[in-house]
């Protein structure tokens, strides 16, 4: 476990810390797993974007894109460079081949540049109406930490890697399904339960505020299932990129529902 979490900091945060020991097939679905708690410093941001803004000392815009910044930076923007490498690949043409060259390639193309403006423009915009609230801000935390389930669920037991070299051949295959779904169950509980609480605080209905957070949950997951079946089907498997993308286009996906979801409770 210590080397697992030491994996997972130095392949999820830019954070600096301790190299894990022994680095196998054990280490690296632990690592996978525990994704969702290396995004401890960017909730404790949002926490505090949330707290400002609810009190008029930061209009809603500016701590949505602020928002955004802090995970970039935390990621060192390997997420997004991801996404556009996914977007650039999967639009290349129908060849495998082709596609993991021009990904592999990490230039950015149209394709990869359109996908960066429209999920963070969409991200920005769910934010902006999420953040206005403890409630909308409780839905916006439960994506971000349900998107970091992605890694897991593309490196699921039956999934293979794409190539024979990098991120996605070293996990692919490396959580077992009885692990990954308790790790989402988890996930789920524990958002369920924190909006539940922030909803008595505040007198609102807790089983309709904690049934509303497991649902934001299970759509991010959704998203990185997606995601994940799409590559595997044109791509024949899982890379570093595919997990990226999956856990941007997750957030995205979670955002969405928090904030449709907000908006109608």
């Amino acid at each position: 476990m210590p080397d697992s979490w030491r994996l997972a900091v130095g392949t999820f945060t830019a954070l600096p810390g301790r190299a894990p020991r022994t680095v196998d097939r054990r280490t690296l679905g632990g690592a996978m797993l525990l994704a969702p708690l290396t995004t401890v410093p960017v909730v404790l941001t949002w926490v505090v974007l949330a707290l400002l803004t609810t009190r008029g000392l930061l209009p809603y815009a500016v701590a949505a894109v602020l928002a955004l910044v802090v995970p970039a930076l935390l990621s060192r923007a390997l997420h997004l460079d991801g996404l556009a490498d996914l977007a650039d690949g999967l639009t290349s043409g129908h060849d495998r081949e082709r596609s993991l060259e021009v990904m592999r390639r990490g230039n950015t193309g149209p394709a990869g540049a359109t996908a960066l403006v429209l999920v963070l423009g969409l991200d920005a915009a769910c934010l902006a109406a999420l953040l206005t609230d403890g409630g909308g801000a409780v839905l916006g935390v439960t994506a971000l930490v349900a998107s970091r389930l992605a890694p897991a669920i593309c490196a699921r037991h039956g999934i293979p890697a794409a190539r024979e070299e990098g991120l996605g051949q070293g996990v692919a295959g490396t959580v077992a399904r009885r692990a990954l779904v308790a790790v989402v169950a988890l996930v789920c509980v524990a958002a369920s339960a924190v909006a539940a609480i922030s909803a008595v605080a505040v007198g609102r209905p807790w089983w309709t505020t904690g049934l509303v957070a497991a649902t934001v949950a299970l759509a991010a997951a959704s998203g990185a299932v997606a995601t994940r079946r799409h590559a595997v089907r044109r791509l024949g498997g899982v890379t570093g990129d595919v997990i990226g993308a999956a856990i941007e286009i997750a957030l995205a996906t979670g955002l969405v529902a928090a904030s449709v979801l907000h908006a109608a409770i």
